[in-house]
């Protein structure tokens, strides 16, 4: 029950990030000469567009229910970019593919001040303290889960924004085979977070050293909460 309520607070903060990660990547596509995701109804803040039945409900609830509330995953519903109409091909992808990643970053940032700034309101009004600790909480995760979709994201692995970049790095003829493992790149994660976790919480590690900054930040300013 304790998992279950943890749950239901930091939801919906992952799934506002989630959101506006997919968001920066339409908006930015928009912006480099691609309107596909807003002809198609896919530029908006509305989370029901971009739910996945799949990625966005099912995988994060069954992975947060076999780790024992110790794990999640899941993510938005892609957001449909055409590349052939970027107004700069290799600049206007790499944009596109890291405005989700800026976005999520920007937004841990803004969760820290927030928090913060509701630390001294809460100072000022000591009657609303426990409801304040409550959001505060919730921004917490939020700081979390923004690292993380950033950092993840920036895997090499298609089809995750990393790849889009690491492509343009390798020669010509080891790019365009890169691109062909493209329909394995769904079992490359699985694989890397299942038997590879090792290697995946290698990756992760600017989370937790972020994640920790962020933490000694905000701590003398996080009001109780009933629900810690």
């Amino acid at each position: 029950m304790e998992s279950f309520e943890r749950f239901l607070l930091f939801a919906p903060v992952l799934l506002f990030s989630m959101v506006a990660h997919e968001y920066a990547h339409g908006y930015a596509a928009l912006k480099q000469g691609d309107p596909t995701a807003r002809d198609l109804g896919r530029l908006t803040w509305n989370p029901l567009k971009h739910i996945d039945p799949f990625l966005t409900v099912a995988m994060p609830l069954m992975t947060f229910y076999f780790s024992g509330g110790s794990f999640i995953f899941g993510g938005a519903k892609p957001v449909p970019v055409d590349p052939r109409r970027y107004t700069n091909g290799r600049r206007s992808d790499i944009i596109v593919s890291m405005a989700g990643i800026v976005v999520n970053l920007i937004l841990a940032v803004l969760l820290t001040a927030a928090i913060v700034a509701l630390g001294l309101l809460g100072r000022a009004l000591p009657d609303a303290a426990s409801t304040i600790g409550v959001v505060q909480q919730m921004f917490r995760y939020g700081i979390f889960f923004n690292l993380l979709l950033a950092v993840f994201n920036l895997l090499p692995i298609p089809p995750l924004d990393g790849s889009h970049v690491f492509k343009y790095l390798l020669p010509p003829a080891w790019a365009l085979q890169y691109q062909r493992i493209a329909a394995f790149g769904f079992l490359a994660l699985i694989l890397l977070l299942t038997v590879a976790r090792p290697v995946l919480e290698w990756w992760l590690s600017p989370v937790w050293f972020l994640d920790g900054t962020a933490l000694r930040i905000i701590y003398p300013y996080v009001m109780p909460s009933p629900l810690t």
